[in-house]
């Protein structure tokens, strides 16, 4: 086992040990040492070999970079076109006419934002700007501000069909697909919000009555009659999305099946013919179709590679220490050692190292990359299913991201929150706020562990 401990120590060190000189807390400048020395620990010293785990490592991952790039383009086409002050326009008529249903408002927006968007950070400064003022009259705190709108975006951040964890899960483990942890997830996450609507609107939420600047003015046929047009690229991938999980039909394999399947056999190029990016193109192309979009198709594309590049940089760092864990025999040595180990010791040892690690990073991504990459096919070694591994994977890392003390979106919330109320806002105290979601993203994670 020193082949597995020396790389993951050294690969911790990196990046807990911020007062390293240069590289301290550089994860990218982490993975990418990890994966040499786990090469040459496991006898691969051949250049040319480390350039083919590479390659290995961007096949498997290949996915997951293609839904980043895709899913950032789409994400910009729509916030040109105000999709979401449309959504929440909506949301707010329908639920807005009390404080709880506005809460409860605020989080499913927040949270059909992270699902558009892919990210949590994203959708907490899209949406998060237009809520802060009207949850400060709401007589709420700044900290319980900071922690719903952190609360939602996070939610959605997982929430299918834009969602860089489960996907990541899925590929780590090996899955041809990441469909059934996908159709799986729309239920987990969707009790996830549920009882984190409850949670805010009763723990947060005091007055009895709205003030009247807040109550909705407008019915919702009036707000669609106007907007309509917003909702259409939103509308064209749910179709998408509806038709492919819950009816089985394939749009895109119908159009272009016989091109997918040439782009599916190329490496790593076949990460763009994976078909929830596919549809996630799909729905681009829609809304290319409006002059608002095609106007400022440059602006679009530029924001969104800037957008992509610090996510898509860990990726291809990680793909070499993925593909140097195959190469080099480290995954094989903890598949072994695993099936060695009592079950639940090993279940509950990784589930800890994962949380561990969201905590100390706040990043979902790296708990998954650092070690899910193991963890998870070592799952599938004692007997757990690779799809319940997987959303175990991603629900853990999930939990962990958002537990004290280093959570990144509640810190960039915070500061955002603190400069619009001119108020000092702790951090840690709305991290604190969070921990029902993350227990019950925890809970959700050991339960697919042992079903």
């Amino acid at each position: 086992m020193f082949i597995v401990i020396i790389p993951i120590v050294i690969l911790l060190a990196i990046i807990l040990i911020k007062k390293l000189p240069v590289v301290g807390g550089n994860i990218q400048f982490a993975l990418v040492v990890t994966g040499v020395a786990a090469l040459l620990l496991g006898g691969v010293y051949s250049p040319v070999e480390w350039l083919f785990a590479w390659v290995d490592g961007l096949d498997r991952l290949a996915w997951i970079i293609a839904l980043a790039v895709f899913g950032s383009i789409y994400a910009e086409t729509q916030v040109r076109m105000g999709t979401m002050n449309t959504v929440i326009n909506v949301l707010r008529s329908v639920f807005g006419h009390s404080p709880k249903g506005l809460i409860v408002c605020v989080v499913l927006a927040l949270t059909i934002a992270g699902s558009l968007l892919g990210d949590a950070i994203a959708a907490s400064t899209v949406i998060g700007v237009l809520v802060i003022n009207s949850l400060l009259e709401m007589k709420m705190k700044p900290e319980q501000i900071a922690c719903t709108i952190v609360m939602g975006a996070s939610l959605g951040s997982i929430m299918p069909p834009i969602t860089q964890s489960i996907m990541l899960s899925a590929s780590l483990v090996g899955l041809p697909s990441a469909d059934p942890v996908m159709n799986i997830s729309y239920i987990t996450v969707g009790i996830g919000v549920l009882i984190c609507s409850l949670y805010v609107a009763f723990s947060f939420i005091k007055i009895k009555a709205l003030p009247d600047d807040l109550i909705p003015q407008e019915g919702v046929g009036a707000i669609l009659a106007r907007e309509w047009k917003n909702l259409i690229p939103l509308a064209a991938l749910f179709v998408l999305v509806i038709l492919r999980t819950g009816f089985k039909i394939d749009i895109a394999t119908l159009l272009f099946g016989g091109a997918l399947k040439t782009l599916g056999s190329i490496k790593i190029l076949k990460g763009a013919a994976n078909l929830i990016v596919v549809n996630i193109i799909m729905a681009t192309l829609v809304a290319f179709l409006f002059a608002s979009v095609r106007r400022q198709g440059l602006g679009v594309f530029k924001t969104a590679v800037k957008n992509v590049i610090p996510g898509c940089s860990v990726q291809l760092a990680a793909a070499l220490m993925l593909g140097a864990f195959y190469k080099a025999g480290q995954i094989e040595a903890v598949k072994e050692f695993a099936s060695a180990l009592n079950p639940d010791i090993f279940k509950f040892g990784g589930a800890f190292s994962m949380l561990l690690i969201g905590m100390l990073t706040g990043s979902q991504s790296t708990a998954q990359n650092t070690i899910f990459s193991f963890f998870g096919p070592a799952l599938t070694k004692i007997g757990v299913d690779g799809t319940n591994a997987a959303v175990s994977g991603a629900h853990l890392a999930m939990a962990g991201q958002g537990m004290p003390p280093a959570d990144l979106t509640t810190f960039v919330v915070c500061s955002l929150v603190g400069g619009l109320l001119n108020k000092k806002v702790d951090p840690v105290k709305a991290m604190l706020l969070n921990l029902p979601m993350c227990v019950y993203f925890t809970l959700a994670g050991f339960v697919f562990m042992y079903i």
